[in-house]
This record gives structure tokens, C-alpha cells and sequence, in this order.
């Protein structure tokens, strides 16, 4: 028998307790109240418009958190409209409630009501952000949600910035996002293109009317190195961001770390994120941060803007008369329809493989998916009352010929909580397209190919199971570059090409040492890509394009991944103030 002293017996107990404390001290609870309500805003020389925003700001606030501290936000609903709110980008790990998409994982929260959500985010560090989830809200409802190391910014892997600026790229629109979003469904017709871009909320100075007050500045100190926070919040439009007479050094995508990649010029999706640090090494001056839109769709749709949006960046010390009435300095930007720009930069990143870890990308594939994206057409749905049922079929979009439409009455996750899916979803999204045929070549734009039903299908996945997924573009009405975001997982990027996936020669070219890992991917415009990813996280996952016209007219799926053998690895029970459909 083995005797420990009183005095060691307590010395154990004080250093137990020691550890602790401190493992409890480096992880915090960031609280946040949003108060969404009805915000009055005059840009483009407009009357007033009055949009819906979270605490008189737009962007909202942005959310600074450590990694493994825990999130609370208070969502208050003032506004006239349903909502809810979407982390884009937490993993969500035991706490699948909180994920936000409406009729997916919650009901939305009424006018008037209110919706706590509580999760960690154990595990990931870099830029995230966060948007409305229903109707077109995410428009003027987004703000950035940063992560930054435990060990604060001395501990990135990538020298450490003087300043971190957060810069956020969206879309603006003359008009009432949800009554453009009710009128499109309503009618059948996607709803127009934005009127223009902005940064930081603003659309700076190459707009009709444009005014000192729309313009975002951000002010730097020569020689020194500042961290830019990329997030494209944009609801349609790909952009090109440039700064000119600057170079850039991207460091993490998705909050994911990179290899550093040195670059003109940043692409990003809507969805995406991109970190990247910037030398202020240009001589004393004021440049042009500038966002310009990266059309891929053809042949080309609707008329889309093409304009820029800019924001200044102004060295300290540029305030002397002689250079503050200097313009700044415009960078040149990609043509509109740049796609080898586009592609040499989401091909072109590999994954920072830290402390001599080999990747964590699975070799073994459990179950392999063969997915088809992208736009058709299909009847006109009961809903959709002004909808030309005498005219040729109306704008729909699939994935693998499955059109996804959200239940009505119960979110997919109580359903699957309480076992009852019958008259919620079916478990029969196909693992491969009903019928193959050339999908990117223009033979393929036929009445037959085009055609798509009205469905709300899901995967099922075991926990754990290894999934491998070949993202395809298809061709029937146009082919472009589709961001396809996967709701609580991150992925890696095998491959990614042009034409149709072709096994033999794109399983030659996987990267499986360091490949990016993401939680939204660009599929290359007439192309594929191959993803790979463990269904480690029960749930129900909303996979979708993050086009938002294009989620409005299908291009979604569920991923339903079961629960594991610990109640560790289960769906818990939902909160108690979970919103209730009414």
C-alpha cells in the first residue's frame, strides 16, 4: 500500500486546483446583445431607405473572441420581420441549435421575440463572420466575428501585426431587400443585381453622388505591417480586392492558417474569408483600397454592376495640404470576367502544416458523392402567385436534379431530434446525378436536362464516416463559379479543374499532404471540384450555394449525420427558449 503524506496530499490538491483555474482563465464568455430593428440610411443620393440592421450599425458589431471561449448573443427582435441568426463558419460541436439557418436548424424568432445563442469556438482561430439566415436579410444583417490564439497575436504563426483591420466587402441595393426577395419568388424571376458595392458598409468615391461620409479610411503608419480581415458579406457577386502600389501576403482562408501566398490580388466569394497581412511600404500618400466584381457566369446573366467600390488608405503624416489634395492612388483592376486571375488564386493556397504535424486530411473514403450544381427550371409552385403559369417554365436551381425547398412548419433538426422526418424530409438525396450527360458543354442546354422537381432531400451520414465529394458545374442554363459552403464542418480541397471531372487523371493530381481546408469553396465556373471531410458532428447541416438568389431558388441540401455512441457525440436536447413556429 502506497501512503502519501498530508502536506504532499494537499500540494497535489493545490496544484490540481491551480490548473485549473488557470485552464478556466484563458477562456472567457464574450456576451453581445444584437438588437435587430429598422435602421434609416441615405447612400447614393437616395431618400432614406429604411433597412433592417443590428444596433443602428452596418456593418454590425463585430465579435472578438479567443479560441475556446464561449459566445453568447442576445438576439432581440425589434424589427418587422422573421430572423435568425448564422455563425458562419463555427463548427457548432454539441451545439447544433445554435447554427441559425431558418427551418434548418431553428424556426426564425418573431417580431418581437428574442433567441439566445450560446457556442464555442474550441479549436478555430482567424476571421469568421455572421449574417441573418432567412429571406435576403443577410444583406444589411452581417458583422465579423474574429478568433484570435490564446496566446493573443504574439502567438499567430506569421510575424506578428503592428494593427488588424477588418475589412468587409458587400453588396447595396435602392430597395427593400425582403420585398425584392417575396417579389422574385413570387414571380418566378430572380431578383435584379445590386446597385452597387461597398466597404465597411460604404461604397466610396466612384458613385454617383458620392459623398466624404461614404467613403471607409483606414490609416496606417509607414513601414508597418497591418493584418487585413477579408470578408466578402456580398449576397451574389465574387470580387476582385486589390490595394494599390501594395502587395499582399495571404496567411488563412475560412480561419484556416496558409501557407503564405504572395499576391496582387485577393478573390473572395460571398461566403469566404481571407486573412492577409500588408506591409505599408509605398512612399507617404493616399491609395485606393478597391473591390470590382468577378462576373463568372456564361454566357453572361442579367446585368450585373459593374463598378468599384473603394475605401482609402492613408499613411500618418498624409494630412500635410500638399498631399492631402492629391487623389489617391486607383489600382488596376481584373477584367470583370477574369477567370484564370480567379482561379490561380483559390488553386494556388496550401495549408500551413504546423509543428511538424502531418495533415489531418483522411485517406480512407467511406461513402464517395458525385454532385451536379447548378440552375434549371421547374413549374410554377402553388406559393408563387404572380407567377406566369402560361409562359415557358420558371428560374429553378438543383443539386443533383433535387430543387430544395425548406419545411414549413417544423426545422429539420427537431424532426430528426425527435425521430419523426415523416412529412419533413425524406432520406433519398442521390449520391450521383438521375441521368449523365455532358454538363458543361453547350449540347447540354436542352428542355429535358433542364428540368427539376421540388424537394426537401438529405444525405444521412453515420458519425464519423469519411465523405468524399465531387462538386460538378453544370452548363443547362449557364455555367459559373457556384461558392458552395457546408454548415458545420470545415473540408479540404483535393482538386479542382475545368470541364467535366474526369477520376483517373484528377485523383493523379489530389493534394493530400497539404491541402486547403475551407468551409466554402468557388467551384471553378464550367468546372469541378473534390472535397473531402469526416461527418464528425451530428446534426442537421445545411449545404448550399452562397448566392443568395440561388439558395432562394434550390441550390441547397442537408447533410443528416447521426448521432455517435456517447451522449458526447449526440444531438443534445434544445434549449429552452428555442423560437417556436408560428
Amino acid at each position: 500500500m502506497i501512503y502519501i503524506s498530508m502536506s504532499l496530499h494537499w500540494s497535489l490538491l493545490l496544484f490540481i486546483a491551480i490548473a485549473l483555474v488557470s485552464s478556466v482563465a484563458q477562456a472567457a464568455v464574450v456576451e453581445h446583445t444584437f438588437n435587430v430593428g429598422n435602421f434609416s440610411i441615405s447612400q447614393l443620393c437616395q431618400p432614406p431607405l429604411i433597412i433592417t440592421a443590428v444596433n443602428g450599425q452596418l456593418p454590425g458589431p463585430t465579435i472578438y473572441a479567443r479560441e475556446g471561449d464561449t459566445v453568447v448573443v442576445h438576439l432581440v427582435n425589434t424589427s418587422p420581420y422573421s430572423m435568425t441568426l448564422h455563425w458562419h463558419g463555427v463548427l457548432q460541436r454539441g451545439t447544433p441549435w445554435a447554427d441559425g439557418p431558418a427551418m434548418v436548424t431553428q424556426c426564425p424568432v418573431q417580431p418581437g421575440g428574442n433567441y439566445t445563442y450560446r457556442f464555442n469556438v474550441d479549436g478555430q482561430e482567424g476571421t469568421l463572420w455572421w449574417h441573418a439566415h432567412v429571406s435576403f436579410h443577410r444583406a444589411t444583417v452581417y458583422g465579423a466575428l474574429v478568433i484570435r490564439p490564446r496566446g493573443g497575436a504574439k502567438a499567430y504563426p506569421f510575424p506578428k501585426p503592428d494593427k488588424e483591420h477588418v475589412v468587409i466587402l458587400g453588396e447595396w441595393w435602392n430597395a427593400t431587400v425582403y420585398d425584392m426577395e417575396r417579389m422574385a419568388f413570387l414571380t418566378g424571376i430572380p431578383a435584379p443585381h445590386a446597385e452597387a458595392y461597398t466597404i465597411n458598409g460604404k461604397p466610396g468615391d466612384f458613385y454617383n453622388c458620392s459623398a466624404p461620409n461614404q467613403t471607409a479610411k483606414f490609416e496606417v503608419r509607414q513601414n508597418g505591417t497591418y493584418l487585413l480581415r477579408i470578408i466578402n458579406a456580398g449576397m451574389n457577386t465574387p470580387l476582385f480586392f486589390k490595394v494599390a502600389k501594395h502587395r499582399l501576403t495571404v496567411v488563412g482562408a475560412d480561419a484556416c492558417y496558409t501557407k503564405p501566398y504572395k499576391t496582387d490580388v485577393v478573390v473572395v466569394s460571398p461566403g469566404q474569408t481571407v486573412d492577409a497581412l500588408m506591409v505599408a511600404s509605398a512612399a507617404v500618400g493616399r491609395y485606393y483600397m478597391a473591390a470590382s466584381p468577378y462576373d463568372s457566369a456564361i454566357p453572361q446573366g442579367p446585368p450585373f454592376s459593374d463598378t468599384t467600390a473603394t475605401a482609402i488608405l492613408q499613411y500618418a503624416g498624409a494630412r500635410r495640404k500638399t498631399v492631402r489634395w492629391r487623389p489617391p492612388v486607383l489600382p488596376r483592376r481584373p477584367p470583370v470576367n477574369d477567370t484564370a486571375t480567379a482561379h490561380r488564386f483559390f488553386s494556388g493556397m496550401t495549408a500551413l502544416l504546423r509543428h511538424g504535424k502531418p495533415s489531418a486530411v483522411p485517406l480512407a473514403v467511406d461513402t464517395h458523392m458525385y454532385v451536379t450544381v447548378g440552375l434549371g427550371v421547374s413549374l410554377c409552385q402553388p406559393e408563387q402567385l404572380l407567377c406566369n403559369r402560361s409562359a415557358p417554365p420558371v428560374f429553378s436551381s438543383s443539386m443533383n436534379n433535387a430543387s430544395f425547398v425548406v419545411p414549413k412548419n417544423t426545422s429539420l433538426l427537431e424532426a430528426h431530434f425527435r425521430r419523426e422526418p415523416a412529412g419533413v424530409y425524406t432520406r433519398d438525396f442521390p449520391d450521383t446525378p438521375p441521368v449523365v450527360f455532358d454538363y458543361t458543354g453547350d449540347e447540354s442546354d436542352n428542355a429535358t436536362m433542364q428540368f427539376t422537381t421540388k424537394s426537401t432531400k438529405v444525405k444521412t451520414l453515420r458519425y464519423n464516416e469519411t465523405v468524399e465529394m465531387v462538386l460538378q458545374n453544370t452548363r443547362l442554363i449557364a455555367k459559373e463559379s457556384h461558392p458552395m459552403h457546408i454548415h458545420g464542418f470545415n473540408f479540404f480541397i483535393l482538386a479542382q479543374g475545368f470541364g467535366n471531372y474526369d477520376k483517373r487523371r484528377a485523383e493523379r493530381r489530389f493534394n493530400l499532404v497539404d491541402p486547403q481546408e475551407r468551409n466554402t469553396i468557388a467551384v471553378p465556373t464550367g468546372g469541378w471540384a473534390v472535397i473531402r471531410f469526416v461527418a464528425d458532428n451530428p446534426g442537421m447541416w445545411y449545404m448550399h450555394c452562397h448566392f443568395d438568389a440561388h439558395i432562394s431558388l434550390g441550390l441547397a441540401m442537408v447533410l443528416e449525420v447521426l448521432d455517435g455512441p456517447t451522449p458526447e457525440t449526440s444531438v443534445p436536447p434544445p434549449p429552452a427558449d428555442l423560437p417556436r413556429c408560428s
